[in-house]
C-alpha cells in the first residue's frame, strides 16, 4: 500500500510541473472531484431522495439488483 506521503509529494510534484496559466483550471478541477467523493449531509441526502420518491425517480426493490448483474 502506498503511503500518504509518498501520494502528496506525487501530486506535489505534479503540480510544480503544470505551466502557470494552467493554475486555474487545475484548482477547478480538484475543487469538483472534492465535491464528487464527499458525502453528501444527512439532510441534504434525505432531500434528494425524497424529491427522486416524489418525481418517480425510482426503481422497484425486486428489479434493483438485476442492474448490477
Amino acid at each position: 500500500m502506498t503511503s500518504t506521503n509518498v501520494v502528496l509529494n506525487a501530486v506535489i510534484q505534479e503540480i510544480e510541473q503544470t505551466p502557470t496559466e494552467y493554475l486555474p483550471n487545475l484548482l477547478q478541477i480538484v475543487r469538483l472531484f472534492c465535491e464528487s467523493v464527499t458525502l453528501k449531509s444527512a439532510e441534504e441526502s434525505f432531500r434528494q431522495g425524497w424529491h427522486e420518491a416524489m418525481t418517480g425517480q425510482t426503481i422497484p426493490i425486486n428489479t434493483s439488483t438485476e442492474l448490477t448483474e
